[in-house]
């Protein structure tokens, strides 16, 4: 019998998908929708149609994925018992921040994103002495740590939401607004993306190279906070004030996640090349995965962040429309978006249509980055438009 036979046979035997479903994941899906009722209840009056809608396809995705990834329900049921935790103590009192010890030194956001930070640090250590040692308990440990962090980064985001409305009703806003807080996002969907592949391909030796970038990230976010105060929540500036940020923002992000993932498997697949090349039975050599996997991640990696990119601009456009009323005004934060856009997309192509495979790609998701890079921050830093409102 042929693969293609064997494939067949295994897709129409096998069960349909919601029957797959354990009565954990149905309560975690009742959950969600409970959560997601008493939400649009309790703070309808700060919501508009489109907000509500939002916040319905959000818990429907929720569900979705942690039906296909339990430890998503997991994570999502710690974060968001924490996050109500946080929410219940300071009641109507931002001062408590300072007085209750769970808030202080665990769950008020300030001290959520500075464990984000901590863990993400440390995990970046632990994955690369698992890799030296080829211990997999120590790899355990620093995937541990990853959820862990991801964990505090979430309940940081959500935490920093509520403290946005205690200050005032009028400077309550979704935490995606300033470079601060999209550096958070950008440190857990990254993360989290990494998560998945770690997952998928079952191998952590890539770890320690994906939460390099995570952790620069986290280091331009402490020298943002301490330099810059830029952790004090601000009102938000007329342009932001749209229900189009809560999805065109995380979009984005995901994206750049994506891509900055696949330019550090990039890293790692340059690295493994060389060192088999000239040493095929050496000590990095022989602790890595395939070079084929690493392409594989490289290219699933672009593929992801492609997707979602493509939606972010596209939602971009539909927002500048509202906001400014035109699609397209070749801002250079636009022109940028363009350039990268177009970046995947030849590399994508490349891929796809001439069966370009390994190093080249490699050095061009490196590339990527950088391209990637300066129209993430060096617009922001160099050049201005409509979309000052983002200058370090």
């Amino acid at each position: 019998m042929s693969m293609t036979e064997d494939s067949m046979r295994e897709l129409i035997e096998r069960p349909p998908f919601l029957k797959t479903l354990l009565m954990r994941d149905w309560l975690f899906a009742l959950l969600a929708m409970v959560g997601a009722i008493f939400s649009h209840v309790k703070y309808s009056v700060h919501m508009d149609a489109y907000e509500v809608g939002i916040l319905y396809l959000s818990a429907a995705t929720l569900i979705a994925i942690a039906w296909h990834w339990r430890a998503i329900g997991v994570m999502s049921l710690i974060v968001g018992l924490l996050s109500i935790m946080a929410i219940l103590i300071y009641d109507t009192d931002l001062s408590r921040a300072d007085s209750s010890f769970f808030l202080k030194y665990l769950i008020s956001s300030q001290s959520a994103i500075m464990w984000m930070s901590a863990l993400y640090v440390l995990a970046t250590v632990t994955y690369f002495l698992g890799l030296f040692r080829q211990s997999e308990f120590t790899n355990k440990v620093a995937s541990g740590m990853v959820w862990s962090g991801t964990a505090m980064g979430f309940i940081g985001l959500m935490v920093r939401w509520r403290e946005s409305y205690l200050i005032h009703p009028d400077v309550g806003h979704i935490p995606v607004s300033n470079l601060y807080e999209v550096f958070v996002l950008f440190a857990v969907l990254t993360a989290l993306i990494y998560l998945h592949y770690e997952r998928r391909y079952m191998t952590r030796a890539l770890g320690g190279f994906v939460m390099l970038i995570v952790s620069a990230s986290v280091g331009f976010l402490l020298w943002y906070s301490y330099s810059k105060g830029a952790h004090e929540i601000q009102p938000l500036v007329p342009a932001l004030k749209s229900y189009w940020m809560k999805i065109h923002v995380p979009t984005n992000f995901i994206g750049y996640g994506a891509f900055a993932l696949a330019a550090m498997v990039g890293v790692a697949y340059l690295l493994l090349d060389s060192r088999r090349k000239s040493n095929p039975d050496g000590f990095f050599a022989s602790r890595m995965p395939d070079l084929e996997i690493l392409d594989d991640v490289m290219y699933k990696s672009i593929a992801l962040g492609f997707a979602f990119f493509t939606i972010a601009t596209v939602l971009g456009a539909m927002w500048a429309a509202e906001a400014w009323g035109g699609y397209w005004s070749w801002d250079p934060k636009e022109t940028w978006a363009l350039i990268v856009w177009l970046n995947y997309a030849a590399w994508l192509h490349l891929r796809l249509t001439k069966g370009w495979r390994g190093r080249p790609l490699a050095w061009w998701a490196i590339v990527g980055l950088f391209v990637t890079l300066f129209a993430f921050l060096g617009v922001n830093m160099f050049l201005s438009g409509l979309h000052s409102y983002g200058e370090l």
